[in-house]
């Protein structure tokens, strides 16, 4: 057997032992407690990076230690495959996709494996896999059926150069990221989720039931919801029979509204134009506005600009006629995408008037303002929400296909549940232009209805890749169940998930969806849940210079490299060595040099003297392995991984070390290197089989105590004593110290002072 740490070999021989005895394979038992940890996926993208090991080996430690506990643990692991990097790596790469996709995952599958993680393998899935969206097609049917998926038309961004909508990331400065060419607003009709039948039981449970999220990402999902009471009121648009309906949370202020501000992208507004005779003028100002960068209209970092429609809408009370403006700071997502323009009351709205020279009205608040709308019918008190229904549809290729159809006699059409999965043709041009190329491809698009049997299309919009998201998490429980998308039996035992792991990142995003998805499956009959979370960790990012790593910044560390020169081991405890899990970690090379160091002492300690004080007996070995234990154990139920990686090196220092006990603490951080110490420690049995240690409380407590003795505040001795003796004694021994005899002397004894537990003080005065 080798004599030196070599983290290689040890590694890859114990990465192969836990595969082939199937040690991480989960199956359901009655009889044991579960526990399902579960990181976010990733998107398979190429290669992992340290913010995939870093987010990884906390689930690791959780999960292991879990096991060693003797709970039923479940930790899965698959692929969030669909997306755009995968068709623009085709079209600039003349790849396929799913042959980029799919290349991409075994490299990362090796890597992942290669750190050693204990996942259940035989779960693993593509979200690209037809297999699996297969179901999220059956849900969308089941949706449409209900209500809850429904189509409209919305403004996108558009490239006339490109021919295609982009999505928001892929415009940069107002312009297409690929051409340069200005980016302008287009309606065009989208498929949506009506997430917002569920905005109250959302904001209701955060408080409900998450109470194991971070403050942070409860306050951030509240905030998105975006709850408000208020009125909603109608002002009638003059000389026509329509109106334009506001919502306020201000109804107080009615009265001092002197103008209408609406949205570039509200439906009434060319209208309102061409009926003031400034179509012209309205159409150039929303052109400019569409054009500016969608961050900077939600931010408000620009100059607040308007143009006057030429019409007029009547204040509902007074009969006063408004005029009414296209204003680039009023937004079609919030509200009813028309402002009520009060500018005595409102910063914005009295630089607005001032601006254009529109008048201002001092008033008081009137608390009665509700009712007078109520009585006279032109409104009511209403709550509204600032989450708005989730667009879905992507007018891309590498995505779910939408499972409907249109027939010129039958309308819109939902694919039958016999023919799913709706597949992705695979023989598909990419030429980066034009839109989805599946609107190109006769053979996808030219079907027959199967209501009347006439000619009919296919949908060529693909899903949200955030679909394919928002409920993988239940699909682990049971990832062969062929009779729907899960198995109820087993999300019943397996859910919720026990303690979910990723970025804050997704805490407005993802983590609404899979909640929301959650909610309608139970609504459809197919599980029993609220929320599908109990716990939540939001790691924080690797850095390096200070900055997030990033390859467009050139300052990534490979994790290959870091593995093939320290071994996996290393690169664990580094990452958790360095930083709280919740905080951002600086990398440092000479750190990881030092972990290395460290693993190796511990290697030279149990190969070379294999020297246990368990053998000792000793009462000092007793109390440090039982502190041990406990700090250790305590500090991974925190989370706190970086103090109780700090708790073994004090324990390794303090030189009554029990190498079984350390070694078995030490094995959800350095589980190759542990694994083979239990096994030249003697053990046949895998290190996983065994159960985690427990402290004797007892034992903590010493028996003894150390008690300084000083002379006029000046340290003269120090004295071993029972924890019992009491105060009496322990002065009498103090003063009969051959040390303190000589400092006290022939002096008079003022007083003497004892701290609990502490010191002794003996104060004399001169003579």
């Amino acid at each position: 057997m080798q004599s030196h740490y070599d983290p290689q070999t040890i590694e890859l021989k114990w990465q192969k032992f836990w595969e082939d005895q199937k040690l991480f394979a989960a199956k359901e038992d009655s009889k044991k407690e579960k526990y399902y940890c579960l990181e976010m996926l990733p998107y398979p993208s190429g290669r992992i990076h340290m913010g995939h090991v870093r987010n990884y080996t906390i689930g690791d430690v959780v999960a292991r230690f879990k096991r060693m506990q003797g709970l039923n643990v479940l930790h899965p692991m698959g692929w969030d495959a669909f997306g755009l990097p995968a068709e623009n790596a085709a079209i600039k790469n003349k790849i396929h996709p799913a042959k980029w996709t799919y290349e991409n995952i075994d490299t990362m599958r090796t890597q992942l494996k290669r750190m050693g993680f204990s996942y259940d393998w035989e779960r693993e899935f593509a979200t690209c896999d037809p297999e699996y969206y297969r179901w999220e097609q059956f849900l969308f049917i089941k949706m449409f059926e209900k209500g809850l998926a429904y189509r409209k038309e919305k403004l996108l961004n558009w490239c006339e150069g490109c021919q295609t909508v982009l999505a928001n990331e892929q415009v940069e400065q107002g312009k297409c990221w690929r051409c340069s060419t200005p980016v302008m607003q287009k309606p065009m009709e989208q498929w949506f989720f009506k997430i917002t039948d569920y905005a109250e039981e959302l904001l209701k449970d955060i408080d409900g039931k998450l109470q194991g999220w971070p403050e942070r990402v409860r306050t951030m999902q509240k905030e998105w919801i975006g709850k408000s009471e208020g009125a909603s009121i109608r002002f009638k648009i003059e000389n026509v029979e329509s109106a334009i309906e506001v919502f306020t949370t201000r109804p107080d202020t009615l009265y001092g509204v002197t103008f209408m501000s609406l949205a570039c992208e509200h439906p009434l507004l060319m209208k309102l134009a061409k009926m003031g005779g400034r179509e012209k003028e309205v159409r150039k100002f929303v052109e400019k506005t569409l054009k500016m960068e969608r961050m900077k209209r939600l931010t408000g970092e620009y100059e607040k600009e308007g143009e006057f429609t030429g019409s007029y809408c009547l204040h509902p009370v007074t009969g006063e006629k408004l005029p009414v403006y296209a204003a680039n700071f009023v937004l079609m997502d919030y509200g009813t995408g028309a402002v009520m323009a009060v500018p005595a009351h409102d910063e914005r709205d009295f630089a607005f008037a001032k601006k254009y020279k529109l008048p201002i009205k001092e008033m008081e608040p009137d608390l009665n303002a509700i009712d007078i709308i109520e009585k006279q019918g032109v409104g009511n008190k209403t709550i509204q929400f600032k989450l708005k229904d989730w667009c879905l549809s992507r007018q891309r290729y590498w995505g779910a296909p939408i499972p409907i159809l249109y027939c010129d006699a039958c309308g819109t059409v939902p694919v039958p549940e016999k023919d799913l999965p709706v597949k992705l043709p695979i023989d598909v041009p990419f030429t980066g232009e034009g839109g989805s190329p599946l609107s190109k491809d006769k053979n996808f698009m030219d079907v027959k209805c199967p209501s009347c049997g006439k000619k009919a299309r296919r949908e060529t919009d693909t899903m949200d890749t955030f679909v394919e998201s928002s409920w993988y998490l239940l699909r682990y429980c049971s990832p062969k169940y062929e009779k729907g998308m899960v198995d109820p039996k087993a999300v019943h035992y397996w859910m919720p998930i026990n303690q979910y792991i990723g970025g804050i990142e997704h805490a407005v995003g993802h983590l609404i969806y899979c909640r929301f998805f959650t909610k309608v499956m139970r609504d459809l009959g197919m599980i029993k849940l609220d929320e599908p979370v109990k716990n939540l960790l939001t790691q924080g990012m690797v850095c390096l210079g200070g900055s997030a790593m990033s390859k467009s910044k050139g300052n990534v560390v490979d994790p290959d490299e870091i593995i093939n020169h320290y071994g996996a081991d290393t690169a664990r405890i580094f990452i958790l060595f360095a930083a709280p899990p919740e905080k951002d970690l600086e990398w440092n090379d000479e750190a990881v040099e030092g972990m290395y160091r460290f693993l190796n002492r511990v290697w030279r300690l149990v190969v070379e003297t294999k020297q246990s004080s368990a053998e000792m007996k000793n009462e000092e070995a007793d109390r440090w392995k039982n502190k041990t234990i406990k700090r250790v154990t305590e500090d991974i139920e925190k989370f706190q991984f970086n103090t109780a990686l700090s708790g073994l090196m004090e324990y390794l220092n303090s030189g009554a070390v029990d190498l079984e006990t350390f070694v078995i603490l030490l094995s959800p951080f350095a589980p190759h290197l542990a694994e083979e110490l239990w096994e030249r420690l003697g053990h046949k049995k895998s290190l996983l089989l065994e159960p985690w240690p427990k402290w004797d409380e007892k034992m903590l407590v010493a028996s003894t105590m150390t008690i300084v003795v000083q002379v006029n505040g000046k340290l003269r001795g120090e004295m071993e004593l029972p924890v019992n003796a009491d105060e009496e004694a322990i002065k009498k021994q103090a003063l009969g110290l051959e040390k303190v005899k000589s400092y006290v002397g022939d002096r008079q004894i003022v007083k003497m002072i004892y701290v609990s537990k502490k010191l002794v003080n003996i104060v004399v005065r001169d003579s």
